[in-house]
């Protein structure tokens, strides 16, 4: 398994290396075929202390991916519901195998000779509507009467279309097109 280790903000030290190795090392005793392991660790500063660390993991192997985030006081604390997340996930994909009959060969290690084809995404919903010029106010306002987390429309200041989002601190985003 190759495992990426990673730090956004904080510099990530050799005991914190070992230890992530160990905790997401454990994951393939329920799938042993995991490819790669990403993780990600970010030290925020917020105004709650308890969500001061974000360890963000991505787990890819034969057939899953599984993507996991988790926020502690302390890196190791992070570190650990993250990888107990994971086990929870891995083995509830574990059952979902057993019950499609795949997965007693996944269990003992051996790997499928099946071609796993990319995922392609495609178009399952066309959704169309009139557009009305509005300010940037005007469409905050519209985006909460609809409940909403996003907002496209014409802004009438700069007579561009522009999309308006909320963001995870719930303050607001806006998206401003150029051509490249």
């Amino acid at each position: 398994m190759e495992l990426q280790i990673t730090g956004q903000n904080i510099e990530v030290s050799s005991e914190v290396r070992r230890y992530v190795e160990r905790k997401i090392g454990k994951l393939t005793r329920h799938f042993p075929n995991i490819i790669e392991s990403i993780v990600e660790i970010n030290q925020e500063k917020t105004r709650s202390p308890r969500q001061q660390f974000v360890v963000r993991t991505s787990v890819i192997g034969n057939g899953i991916r599984l993507h996991s985030q988790e926020r502690g006081e302390d890196l190791f604390q992070a570190i650990d519901k993250v990888a107990s997340a994971l086990d929870r996930q891995l083995e509830r994909q574990k059952g979902k195998l057993y019950e499609k009959g795949k997965g007693n060969s996944l269990t003992r290690g051996e790997l499928k000779t099946e071609t796993v084809n990319p995922f392609q995404p495609e178009v399952v919903k066309v959704k169309r509507f009139a557009i009305k010029p509005m300010s940037v106010i005007e469409a905050a306002e519209q985006m909460v009467i609809l409940r909403h987390s996003f907002f496209f429309f014409l802004n009438t200041d700069t007579d561009e279309f522009n999309v308006l989002y909320q963001r995870q601190d719930g303050n607001y985003g806006l998206i401003e097109p150029e051509l490249g």
